[in-house]
């Protein structure tokens, strides 16, 4: 099948049923590549217990998946201009399907890490063409119910994650964790190709940029890699990470150079950055998911930790995220398109910053209802802050360099939620361990208030060092929970500062248009 000519004409706007199905599909793609990033979490010691590696070596499941994923996003724009967004989209999906099948058959860490890595390049396309497949072959008035549909299962794959991880690793086998997208990306494989195979983008050939692929995987692999082991190698005290932090720096700075000067076929349109909404939209878009993503870590730790929660529960708790997401998303999709989103995406940051201001005074008896509760109100928030931010950003990009900045921008959230996943967490064990040292020194034999507990706690059968031992417990429990209130002061202080930034950008002419009709 040859690629249509850049003359040949759009295709009609999809309709009716095939709409909502080729809108589904695309979104299950998504939502599965997404998972995939947070599924194996609660996995990892069961995975690594049966492949004979201890949990530290089977974190490289993970790692292995996130960094060649953030190396093939943003290379999207380049592959879709060879390749099609079609073509391209149904290539990942199908080899995503394929190295899922051989992780679940992997029999040691290096095969498993090899499929993961597999799994990863072939994965990061599917997520911007997924968006740029919806934002260009649906009508215009219909577009915004697409991105909110996008949009919620993009939010929602990262929370579902460690929830189905968990509960596949306790009621079945961990291998079902990546078999189950098999028959899945089969079918949206079939549906796809049912209803996007007429709907193929322009190609044209183009040189490959060896030397920018080279650059990329460099810088951004060094980069992947010191956050997912920055905290497990006590970050900057280790020469390790000092290494990978130089080399991610210099090959930073070397990629621009190349990409930037002289170079007729850049791997990636780094030019996108020059229009104001891209840039200014891509920033709080990535800052504001780091904070978001950077909790949502904490949140179950915290649960199973602290509050005593099992794997399945703690993500019971959290799966309230998604109530009022799927309520507000298709009334907002509907209006993205017609009104400045602006105003909505402060809302959302005000809300977000409430959310963590109320989590900031949780404590040790917080019920179950208190923690849902603000979850629910973060749902609602995180579909008015990704929708419209996606929209905004991608605003003023002409059609044939959506895939691209599609591709650009998920890179730069996707790096951006790895960095606070990675922040929030070093945040929060130096908080901990700080609350932890200012308890110790008042829990001494000298204190009346520890002596009287001690005292207590004998006269009911404990022994001394039973005591002791139940005290230091009652301690790091206590600093874990001031630890967590810490961290979510900061990032409600942080949201407000993003409610104000998001101003930077300006009014899309798209809406401006409206108003004027209005």
């Amino acid at each position: 099948m040859s690629a249509p000519s850049p003359e040949t004409p759009a295709p009609p706007p999809l309709d009716g049923v095939e709409r909502m199905i080729g809108a589904l599909a695309l979104s299950v793609g998504t939502f599965m590549t997404i998972l995939d990033t947070s599924v194996t979490n609660v996995s990892v010691p069961t995975i690594s217990g049966d492949l004979g590696v201890s949990p530290t070596q089977g974190t490289w499941i993970i790692t292995s998946y996130a960094v060649a994923i953030a190396i093939s996003l943003p290379l999207t724009g380049w592959l879709t201009t060879r390749f099609g967004q079609v073509r391209l989209f149904l290539a990942s999906v199908l080899l995503f399907t394929a190295t899922s099948l051989l992780c679940g058959l992997a029999t040691s860490i290096d095969s498993m890490v090899l499929f993961r890595g597999l799994q990863g390049l072939v994965a990061g396309p599917m997520v911007p063409l997924s968006q740029s497949l919806l934002m260009t072959t649906f009508p215009r008035e219909k577009a915004g119910f697409a991105l909110a549909l996008w949009s919620m299962t993009a939010l929602a794959a990262p929370v579902t994650g460690p929830l189905l991880g968990g509960w596949i690793s306790e009621q079945a086998t961990w291998p079902w964790i990546f078999y189950l997208n098999v028959p899945i990306g089969i079918v949206v494989a079939a549906l796809t190709w049912r209803i996007y195979r007429r709907r193929e983008s322009p190609t044209r050939k183009v040189p490959v940029d060896l030397a920018g692929i080279a650059l990329l995987a460099l810088w951004v692999g060094a980069l992947q890699i010191m956050l997912d082991k920055g905290r497990e190698l006590d970050w900057f005290a280790s020469s390790e990470i000092v290494a990978l932090a130089c080399v991610a720096a210099v090959g930073f700075a070397v990629f621009l150079v190349w990409e930037l000067l002289d170079n007729p076929h850049p791997v990636v349109d780094l030019h996108l950055f020059a229009i104001r909404n891209f840039w200014s939209g891509t920033a709080v878009l990535s800052i504001g998911y780091a904070i978001f993503f950077g909790t949502m870590v904490v949140m179950p730790l915290w649960l199973q930790t602290v509050m005593g929660y099992t794997p399945i529960w703690s993500g019971m708790m959290m799966a309230p995220i998604g109530l009022l997401a799927i309520l507000i998303a298709p009334f907002l999709g509907r209006r993205v398109h017609e009104r400045d989103p602006r105003p909505t995406v402060t809302l959302a940051f005000l809300l977000f910053a409430g959310v963590s201001f109320a989590r900031a005074g949780f404590d040790l008896e917080a019920d179950a209802w208190t923690i849902v509760l603000p979850t629910i109100i973060q749902g609602a928030a995180s579909v008015m802050f990704f929708m419209p931010l996606t929209s905004l950003l991608l605003a003023d990009i002409p059609p044939e360099r959506v895939p691209a900045a599609a591709g650009l921008s998920n890179f730069v959230r996707f790096s951006a939620g790895a960095f606070g996943a990675s922040a929030s967490i070093t945040v929060w064990d130096e908080r901990t361990a700080l609350h932890r040292a200012h308890l110790v020194e008042h829990a001494t034999g000298y204190d009346p208030t520890t002596g009287a507990a001690l005292d207590a706690m004998q006269a009911r059968g404990y022994t001394s060092d039973q005591a002791l031992g139940l005290l230091d417990r009652v301690i790091e429990a206590q600093a874990r929970m001031m630890g967590t209130n810490d961290l979510f002061w900061l990032a409600g202080v942080l949201f407000l500062a993003l409610a104000a930034l998001v101003w930077i950008a300006r009014r899309p002419v798209r809406t401006e248009a409206v108003a004027g009709k209005a």
